[in-house]
């Protein structure tokens, strides 16, 4: 076990361990440190913690001491100098005629560097832009390209549920999401409903996967004939939460049919069967595909 001190370099932003420096820090505490891309300010998550030495890539960089006020006026005037360095980058971006989209824009803590953050269709050529970009900033200008989730989690933005994105807030990293997650959770297949800002799957579709994925082997299947304390019925509906289904029993002396709710430890039907083929993590709509990451 290695203790360590765990930072974030943005809200919500990736953890990262660091060796922890002499002083004394609390959580939010700002500190300065040693990254492979020279000084830093970042943000204390957790003073000091022990991990196991697997999670940490050495050798491990230290802390080298907590941020001063001269610290946070170099940040504050870092982040001032942001709006008009876009500004200039998206108009020269316009006379080169570029076929690309300004995100972000990052300068270094100790001034060394500005990198620009943009997404493309395509590959692009951007050597003449970057040429005049280091002849008006006076620094090194490193031009990164991302893809549409990583601009979202870059630019924020109120999902479906009315809340700000995960990947903007509280998720750290991108959890694999697919198709079937939301075929366990009973939900519609429509893209529109189980796509985020970003066109791919929303990343909440895993937060509760295991449950559903568990839950689901211990009740009976849309469609699939069971046996209640009524008779035999075509299960019509299926709550994983309550753990209930609604089986439609036909009455044929009276020629109807009626519909009940029963608890699923009422319901006789063969559980968890093993030679059943698993469904794929692709539906077979080709308009479903594109939502896989």
């Amino acid at each position: 076990m290695v203790k360590v001190t765990a930072v974030n370099f943005k809200e919500g932003g990736k953890v990262y361990y660091f060796a922890p420096g002499k002083e004394e820090y609390k959580r939010g505490t700002g500190v300065i440190v040693e990254t492979s891309a020279g000084k830093e300010y970042a943000t204390v998550v957790v003073p000091e913690c022990e991990i196991d030495d697997s999670k940490i890539v050495s050798p491990l960089k230290p802390v080298l001491r907590i941020a001063t006020q001269k610290d946070k006026e170099t940040l504050k005037k870092n982040a001032e100098r942001k709006p008009e360095a876009m500004r200039i980058t998206q108009e020269k971006i316009a006379k080169y005629k570029l076929d690309m989209k300004l995100i972000d824009c990052e300068f270094a803590f100790d001034g060394s560097k500005v990198i620009f953050f943009y997404s493309a269709p395509t590959r692009v050529d951007f050597r003449e832009l970057v040429k005049e970009l280091s002849s008006t900033f006076k620094m090194r200008i490193e031009l990164r390209q991302i893809g549409i989730r990583d601009e979202i989690k870059m630019i924020g933005g109120i999902g479906p549920c009315g809340r700000e994105c995960c990947c903007a807030t509280c998720m750290s990293d991108f959890n694999k999401v697919t198709i079937k997650m939301a075929k366990n959770q009973g939900l519609s297949l429509n893209p529109g409903k189980i796509s985020g800002l970003c066109g791919r799957l929303m990343c909440c579709l895993e937060y509760e996967n295991d449950y559903y994925a568990e839950a689901g082997k211990q009740v009976p299947k849309l469609g699939s004939e069971v046996g209640t304390p009524d008779g035999r019925g075509t299960v019509v509906n299926v709550n994983m939460l309550k753990m209930q289904a609604r089986v439609k029993i036909e009455d044929k002396k009276n020629d109807m049919f009626t519909y009940h709710d029963y608890p699923v430890e009422q319901l006789k039907f063969k559980r968890g069967n093993k030679n059943q083929k698993e469904e794929k993590d692709e539906p077979s709509d080709a308009e479903l595909k594109d939502l896989q990451d």
